[in-house]
């Protein structure tokens, strides 16, 4: 039984008003998407505006070329390594190819810049470049490269390679990574949807405490106290 009736219906109007606009959220009136999954695509987008890493990937990498090297290692599947063998052919390396198992020599750094290449275009989202050159969807060659370079790393370690290592493991990181889980999404600046993002910011802050206030003067009007 409410005790304090009218601090009761505050905080009773302040819910329904807190779960009609969730509700709403959840209706796709934002260009065809939900509220939630229109942030969602928003913070994407301009996360994606800024983790773009490939030219300063580029200068790590430029020490690296002209230096000839020859690794072997084993891919997945008989298959993968058939497409990884394109790749590489298409970045001037020689491949020999028994089964799954890859020997691969040439150019440290031009195979490198081959990949780098790959990563620049799938994160302008132009996938359909890749599979015009290798006969695989886009993503998969990005994924392909990515299994590759786990290879090359075990391959350049164990010749005590560790510098050479170390950069292929930040192409993996900062180039094939971010190209990968960034397509199909288009970059935005922070500075081009400031007002969309401030306005989220205050809109989340005030509306959490919205809820928060709404729950305390139920309570409170129905003669409930919270006590230290």
């Amino acid at each position: 039984m409410a005790t304090k009736k009218n601090e009761f219906r505050l905080g009773l109007g302040m819910m329904i008003v807190f779960i009609v606009v969730l509700v709403a959220m959840f209706f796709p009136i934002y260009h065809g998407h939900n509220g939630l999954e229109y942030l969602d695509a928003l913070y994407n987008s301009i996360s994606k505006g800024s983790a773009y890493y490939i030219p300063k990937v580029k200068e790590e990498v430029a020490p690296l070329e002209g230096q000839r090297v020859e690794m072997r290692f084993t891919m997945p599947t008989a298959d993968r390594a058939g497409e990884v063998a394109r790749q590489f052919n298409a970045a001037g390396a020689l491949v020999n190819t028994d089964g799954a198992t890859l020997k691969v020599s040439g150019d440290l750094g031009r195979i490198m810049g081959a990949i780098l290449a790959d990563a620049d275009t799938m994160y302008r989202n132009e996938g359909q470049a890749l599979e015009a050159r290798y006969g695989v969807d886009g993503r998969q060659a990005l994924y392909n490269w990515w299994q590759a370079i786990a290879g090359m790393d075990k391959a350049l370690k164990r010749q005590k390679k560790f510098k050479e290592a170390k950069i292929l493991d930040t192409v993996k990181a900062k180039a094939l990574e971010t190209a990968y889980n960034y397509y199909g999404i288009e970059a935005q600046s922070i500075s081009d949807r400031w007002g969309v993002v401030i306005f989220s910011l205050v809109f989340y802050v005030v509306y959490t405490l919205w809820y928060g206030f709404a729950v305390m003067f139920m309570f409170e009007g129905s003669g409930m106290k919270l006590e230290h």
